[in-house]
C-alpha cells in the first residue's frame, strides 16, 4: 500500500550555510552533537541530520514503511528576514527543493516557499515555483509577520494561485502575542493551533475561499481546532451580519469542500472526529518528521487504529495526497 507523508520538513544545507554566513535574523547555535539550532520567537528547531541529509532520511522512511514524503520548509522560514533577503533565500530554497524532487523522485516531492513579507515578489515566485520549477504546491505560513493571510495585499497572490490550480499547505507561524507563550514551549504547542484556526476562519469569512475556488488548502496539525469549532463559526454566520458580508454559504461548507486536514495529531479520537467532520477523502497522512514532536511511527499507528474501511484507509495513507497533488 502506498504511504505518502504530506507533513514533514527539510532544511536545505545551502540554506543553513547562507544563515551562518549571514546576514540573518536567526540566532544560530550548535548542540552537543554539532547540529545547528535555529532560534526564533518562542521556538527553536534542532536541525538533526534527517532535516538536512537525504540519504539518512531515505533510510528512515523506508524502515518506517513510508513510500514518499512531500517535503516542505518550516516556520518561520524566510519571513524572519528583511524582505530583500527573504526573496533571495526563498528562491534559493525553492531551487534546492526542485533539485531534490527531480533527483529523488521515487522518495520525495516538494512544496515551495514564498517571501510573504513582499507580496508582489510572492506572486512572481509562486509562478516560478509552479510553472518553471515544477513544485507540487506551496507551503504558506498562517501569518506574515502579524499580517493576516486574508489581507487584501495577498489577493493578487490568490488570483494567480487560482489561475494555476495551486495546492496551498498552511503551516502555522508564531502568532501575534507570542510573548505570552515563551514558557513551556506553549508557542508550538498552543500558539500554532490557535494561529491555524484564526487564519482559516479569516480566510473563509473574508471571502478568499469563495472568490478563488480553484485553490485547495491543506491545514497542518489536523486544522488546529477547526473541526471542533466549525459549528460555532456557522452560528456566527447566522447571528452576525458581518459574518455574511463576503460569503454566500455557512463556513462549514467551505471547510469541507476546499480544505484538507493532515493527521499530525496522533490522538485516534481526534482523527476520527476530523474524519466525521470533513470526510475520509479530505484527510492526508502527516508525521511532522523529523521535528522533536513528530513521529513516523505514531502517524502510521494512529491511522491503523481508525474505525474506517480499507478504501478509506488507503485514501488517508496515500491516495488522497496523490490525487490532490497529481502524483
Amino acid at each position: 500500500m502506498t504511504v505518502i507523508d504530506f507533513h514533514n520538513h527539510f532544511y536545505p544545507p545551502q540554506y543553513v550555510e547562507a544563515l551562518q554566513s549571514g546576514p540573518s535574523a536567526y540566532k544560530v547555535t550548535f548542540d552537543s552533537e554539532a547540529n545547528p539550532v535555529l532560534h526564533s520567537p518562542g521556538d527553536y528547531n534542532i536541525l538533526v541530520p534527517s532535516h538536512r541529509l537525504l540519504d539518512i532520511r531515505k533510510i528512515a522512511i523506508e524502515r518506517a514503511g513510508v513510500s514518499k514524503q512531500i517535503i516542505s520548509f518550516t516556520a518561520p522560514g524566510t519571513l524572519i528576514e528583511d524582505p530583500a533577503r527573504s526573496v533571495e533565500l526563498s528562491r534559493k530554497v525553492n531551487d534546492v527543493l526542485a533539485d531534490v524532487q527531480r533527483e529523488h523522485t521515487d522518495h520525495f516531492a516538494a512544496l515551495g516557499t514564498l517571501p510573504l513579507n513582499d507580496p508582489e515578489a510572492s506572486v512572481t515566485e509562486l509562478e516560478r515555483a509552479i510553472t518553471e520549477l515544477g513544485l507540487k504546491g506551496i507551503a504558506l505560513f498562517s501569518n506574515a509577520n502579524g499580517v493576516a493571510l486574508s489581507d487584501k495585499r495577498f489577493w493578487p497572490l490568490y488570483e494567480k494561485a487560482s489561475e494555476l490550480n495551486v495546492v496551498f499547505f498552511m503551516h502555522p507561524n508564531y502568532p501575534v502575542g507570542v510573548e505570552a507563550m515563551k514558557d513551556y514551549m506553549l508557542m508550538p504547542l498552543v500558539g500554532f493551533m490557535a494561529d491555524t484556526t484564526l487564519a482559516t476562519a479569516s480566510l473563509v469569512f473574508s471571502g478568499v475561499i469563495e472568490n478563488f475556488p480553484n485553490i485547495k488548502w491543506v491545514l497542518g496539525h489536523l486544522g488546529g481546532t477547526i473541526p471542533y469549532i466549525a459549528e460555532r463559526l456557522d452560528r456566527g454566520y447566522e447571528a452576525y451580519e458581518q459574518c455574511r458580508e463576503n460569503i454566500s454559504r455557512p463556513p462549514s461548507y467551505y471547510l469541507k469542500k476546499y480544505f484538507y486536514y493532515d493527521t499530525v495529531n496522533f490522538d485516534v479520537k481526534a482523527l476520527q472526529f476530523a474524519i466525521d467532520f470533513a470526510g475520509a477523502d479530505h484527510i492526508v497522512a502527516g508525521s511532522d518528521y523529523p521535528h522533536q514532536i513528530g513521529s513516523l511511527e505514531k502517524m502510521l499507528s494512529s491511522i491503523g487504529q481508525l474505525n474506517i474501511n480499507a478504501e478509506e484507509r488507503a485514501g488517508l495513507l496515500g491516495e488522497n495526497a496523490a490525487r490532490l497533488l497529481g502524483l
